[in-house]
């Protein structure tokens, strides 16, 4: 098969899984279902919250923070996804990846909320990020599998949940803390 057979094969693919996806969307996961309104408030409540509660005088360092987490936790998701390990069986919209609600808003604050926590009193980040982490993979994911949001695939469980949040979190809080030494080398300059 020649490069743009593949490409075409492929394109011809996408738009029949985005029809599968918006079809399943209407008859499963569409407004008037509940598990709608429970995503579409897992994806709000978080971002209002926080809204109230970051402090605003380190805005830029605690949002990257936030940032990084939802990135690196969107791209895994996405390659979870992709390759059959982690399913989300509700979603805000067909046309946002799937987990949006959890990756784009629940984790990172939940993640930015502990990291401003920590660095604000100086307790051990460490610690309240893996406390965090078990709260998260091991509690919420539990309840996700349970209401019947989320399913585990090919041997994937709450166990490695953690371990990928734990990886996640870490990786979110060394690049934030690259980036400070960045700031403070270009201010003594």
């Amino acid at each position: 098969m020649e490069k743009n057979d593949y490409w075409t094969k492929i394109s011809e693919k996408n738009n029949e899984l985005n029809s599968l996806y918006s079809t399943y969307w209407e008859q499963y996961s569409g407004f008037t279902t509940w598990q709608f309104w429970v995503t579409v408030a897992v994806f709000v409540l978080p971002l209002v919250f926080v809204y109230f509660k970051i402090d605003k005088r380190r805005l830029f360092e605690i949002f990257f923070f936030g940032f990084c987490v939802h990135m690196l936790w969107s791209y895994t998701d996405l390659a979870l996804g992709r390759n059959g390990y982690l399913n989300h069986q509700y979603f805000m919209t067909p046309i946002l990846p799937v987990a949006a609600n959890i990756t784009a808003s629940f984790l990172p604050v939940g993640y930015l909320l502990i990291y401003q926590y920590c660095t604000n009193r100086n307790k051990y980040f460490y610690l309240y990020a893996f406390l965090l982490s078990v709260i998260f993979a091991i509690g919420f994911a539990s309840l996700e599998k349970w209401f019947g949001f989320t399913e585990f695939n090919k041997g994937m469980n709450q166990f490695h949940l953690l371990l990928i949040d734990i990886a996640i979190v870490l990786l979110s809080y060394w690049f934030t803390n690259l980036l400070l030494v960045m700031k403070k080398s270009r201010e003594q300059e």
